[in-house]
């Protein structure tokens, strides 16, 4: 099973932002990253398991994703379900936000048995923060 760990950043929220994972399958580890140049902080969080799962679906059928994200987990664990069934709707019949990515999500998710783990940001968690770090750089290149 490969371990994957996302994060999503961006400078103003919306502003210019950045995306970032790295996997391992405890013999070796992938360092990804990039940018948008206007979007928010929830879209990097979405892009970032995105690329992560489309990255790594070719090779592994089961992950582990570590986020920061609750946005993320919860909308995976929980609200996906209900959305489509809701034609793209929340429970108040508003249109899902990021709908564009969440449908993108849940294409690359199906047929991966994702384990999902939500790790508390900015509390010294190492690979946690290398992503973070990762994100932000990958922001600032377009400051």
């Amino acid at each position: 099973m490969i371990k994957i760990w996302t994060d999503g950043s961006c400078l103003g929220n919306p502003g210019p932002g950045g995306w970032a994972f790295v996997a391992s399958d405890d013999k070796n580890i992938a360092e990804r990253s990039g940018n948008e140049p206007d979007t928010t902080n929830n879209r990097m969080e979405l892009t970032a398991v995105i690329r992560a799962l489309t990255a790594s679906s070719k090779k592994h059928t089961e992950v582990e994703i570590h986020t920061d994200s609750q946005y993320v987990k919860n909308g995976m664990e929980s609200w996906v379900k209900n959305w489509k069934k809701n034609n793209w709707r929340t429970a108040d019949k508003k249109p899902v936000k990021n709908q564009d990515l969440w449908i993108a999500l849940d294409e690359v998710a199906s047929g991966i048995k994702i384990h999902w783990h939500w790790v508390k940001g900015h509390a010294g968690h190492e690979m946690n923060e290398r992503v973070d770090e990762l994100a932000r750089n990958a922001a600032e290149k377009i400051k």
